[in-house]
């Protein structure tokens, strides 16, 4: 099998494309679904909100882009051995030129600022081990805040990370900044050690989950 090349955003010195549209259109889809609010199940309220945000993302992109937003694709690349089920992302943005190579943006709920626990495992144990975003050098954590606010979380994340959160000079005044981190690349393996994390935090007042939701969990081995 041929060893996928890196794209543009793994690329040193090129623009960090991804990025920025990441940014913007999930911002978009975010502000259509809060204008036009559509009917969301609590009963598995992470993946019924993400799901209805790809679509949104979708229409808020051009078209033109060298890549496509996907809600649940699989990460063959770093599957354990059968029976193991391969990673599988929230929602990633896929290369078109080689659909092996993804960009993932993952979701957590987060019920009030401080319970960010499972929102900083994700980073720690899929992006920082390489399990997530394995070509990639940077990918993004979304928020689903239920109560409180988003600056609150995003200095609750920082605390519990232990490194400084950068806002976003690109995106100036939206719920977002940018953790940079080195990674544990798994012995012979060319993926980047360098990755940045994108958090944004996106707020749901008046959402709740269900007392019968789906308990957060790895889908995938």
């Amino acid at each position: 099998m041929l060893k996928p090349r890196a794209p543009a955003w793994v690329r040193g010195g090129h623009p960090h494309i991804v990025e920025a549209h990441a940014q913007d259109e999930a911002t978009h889809a975010y502000a259509d679904m809060r204008a036009a609010p559509p009917v969301i199940d609590n009963r598995d309220l992470e993946r019924s909100i993400t799901q209805l945000l790809e679509p949104r993302i979708r229409k808020a992109m051009s078209g033109d882009e060298p890549f496509y937003i996907q809600h649940g694709p699989y990460e063959h690349e770093t599957m354990r051995p059968p029976p193991a089920q391969p990673p599988q992302y929230d929602l990633a943005f896929v290369l078109r030129a080689d659909e092996r190579i993804m960009w993932p943006l993952e979701a957590k709920i987060m019920e009030t600022p401080k319970k960010v626990a499972p929102y900083v495992k994700d980073v720690r144990d899929e992006f920082l081990t390489c399990r997530y975003g394995p070509f990639s050098n940077s990918g993004a954590m979304l928020g689903y805040l239920l109560e409180g606010e988003s600056a609150d979380a995003l200095a609750a994340i920082e605390t519990a990370l232990g490194c400084r959160l950068e806002p976003l000079a690109e995106h100036p005044g939206k719920p977002g900044s940018l953790s940079r981190h080195d990674r544990t690349v798994p012995v012979g393996k060319g993926y980047p050690a360098r990755f940045d994390c994108y958090h944004l935090i996106l707020a749901w007042p008046g959402l709740k989950r269900a007392k019968t939701d789906v308990a957060d969990g790895a889908r995938g081995s």
